[in-house]
């Protein structure tokens, strides 16, 4: 069993200081070296280079995005530090290759949290690392109920960060002090908590769980465009016609060309709620539509005659251009139809469900790590024809379970499934 507090009876988020008994840690206020100067130049950046492969040890690595200011998610901030080498601050706007340091680091183990956030707009400055360990995936393994990089550094290093400036629009130039300092500190503690995970993880005996996990985090693709993103509308449930389903996706697109145009995000053009009224009401006027809040506001004014031509568009299609009410999938059907469509494969995913549960807290991690809910539909909505410890191993496998995970899940949910089916 893993070492570490029953998540349970965890204690307080530290994140939450209200929440919190006791006397707080202390806070990191000021990086121990200073604040560097951020890298702007080409020669600036011949030297980091220069230093960070004369460093020793694991490199930490950050990025800071301007979500939910700017359309896509490059980065505006590349924060690195390594033993020897002290902390840097790249600026990834101004030096947009970042191939040279790629190289003067390859093979080198690169500490990131929450990697998979930040992976994409570092690989967008060909910066990619080789090697990883991921300290909030080894919290989730570890069973640490809060992984959050805050009441990581608080829970294991005993020290707090400051987290006020990881939602503010870090495309601004120049940054202020204050969001360097923030920046910086984040890397500082990063290879300190690397190696306290490191040393929970061996104890545990989950350290080659974790590489496996690392190893498949840096082998997963990037994800492939969605077919229909548009579908991914905030509350397009409440539309119930395929004619409001074209308003939703002519809408968006219309949104998606104009925050690409302005780089700006989606939602800052306008809010998915708006979209939504609109496909509800089907408002024919301009003065319509502007009773509708979003349209009365700011760029949703702007264009509003761009969003009429976009809904008059759809008011003059045939049925046969509208969208279809569901988007068709590769995988099972919702599972609340289940009990209706085949109640077989209803008991099937409850016993899987259930088995998984158990192992979870058996191991002490949650059960979307064990094993990913997506698995455990397939399997128990296309079960293997002769169902075994090894049949399922191979089903799991296929669609990408680890070994690790199969050592611990496959004879268990095999006899559960057999169980089911009985």
């Amino acid at each position: 069993m893993a070492n570490v507090l029953n998540p349970k009876t965890d204690t307080p988020d530290p994140e939450n200081p209200g929440e919190q008994d006791g006397p707080q840690a202390p806070l990191l206020s000021e990086p121990r070296e200073g604040l560097p100067p951020v890298i702007s130049d080409a020669a600036r950046l011949a030297r980091a280079v220069e230093a960070f492969a004369a460093g020793s040890g694991p490199v930490a690595v950050d990025a800071e995005r301007a979500s939910g200011y700017r359309y896509g998610q490059r980065a505006y901030l590349v924060q690195l530090r390594r033993e020897g080498a002290g902390s840097a601050l790249i600026d990834p706007i101004a030096c947009p290759d970042l191939s040279g340091l790629d190289a003067a680091l390859d093979d080198t183990e690169m500490v990131l949290h929450a990697a998979h956030q930040d992976l994409p707009c570092l690989g967008e400055v060909s910066l990619r690392p080789s090697r990883l360990f991921d300290t909030e995936l080894a919290g989730r393994l570890l069973g640490y109920q809060r992984v959050g990089l805050g009441s990581m550094v608080e829970r294991v290093l005993g020290m707090r960060l400051a987290k006020e400036h990881s939602a503010v629009d870090w495309s601004i130039r120049p940054l202020p002090k204050d969001w360097l300092t923030y920046a910086a500190l984040d890397v500082e503690v990063l290879v300190d908590l690397r190696d306290a995970l490191h040393a929970e993880l061996e104890k545990a005996g989950k350290l080659d769980w974790a590489l496996e996990e690392f190893a498949a985090v840096l082998a997963t693709p990037p994800k492939e465009p969605r077919p229909d993103p548009w579908r991914r509308t905030s509350g397009i449930h409440k539309v119930r016609n395929q004619r409001g389903l074209g308003v939703v996706r002519e809408l968006w697109l219309e949104r998606d060309r104009i925050a690409q145009e302005r780089d700006m995000s989606p939602g800052r053009v306008l809010p998915d709620s708006g979209i939504v009224e609109a496909a509800t009401v089907m408002p024919r006027t301009a003065q319509e539509l502007g009773a509708i809040k979003p349209f009365s506001v700011r760029l949703g004014r702007r264009y509003v005659t761009t969003w009429i031509k976009a809904i008059n568009r759809v008011r003059d299609m045939a049925q046969a251009e509208l969208p279809q009410p569901g988007a068709p999938g590769d995988g099972p059907p919702p599972t609340n139809r289940w009990a209706d469509r085949d109640p077989a494969a209803a008991r099937r995913l409850e016993a899987a469900r259930s088995t998984v549960s158990e192992i979870a807290e058996r191991v002490v991690m949650p059960t979307e790590n064990l094993l990913q809910p997506d698995l455990v539909r397939r399997l128990s909505w296309t079960p293997p024809e002769s169902i075994d410890a090894d049949s399922v191993a191979e089903h799991l496998r296929s669609n990408g379970a680890r070994a690790w995970q199969l050592s611990l899940t496959a004879e268990e949910l095999a006899a559960a499934l057999k169980r089911a089916n009985e």
